[in-house]
């Protein structure tokens, strides 16, 4: 039961610690991006492609975590 709750997780959390965090050092470029929207430097429509392409993974996983746990209540 428990690895079939599971199993819709592992391509979202694969695409969250590849391409979420890529490139890891010095930082996730995500947190890169969030840290520049706080500053007001976010301006370039580069910005806005990364922040996409980074982001995307996260949102897929928040979505999943959402639909399993409904499913399941």
């Amino acid at each position: 039961m428990r690895s079939e709750m599971l199993r819709p997780f592992w391509m979202p959390l694969l695409a969250c610690l590849t391409l979420g965090l890529a490139p890891f050092l010095p930082e996730p470029h995500v947190w890169k991006q969030i840290v520049n929207i706080t500053k007001g430097t976010f301006t370039q429509p580069m910005d806005w492609f990364d922040l996409i392409l980074h982001g995307l993974p996260w949102i897929w996983l928040l979505y999943t975590t959402v639909k399993v746990f409904k499913k399941e209540g």
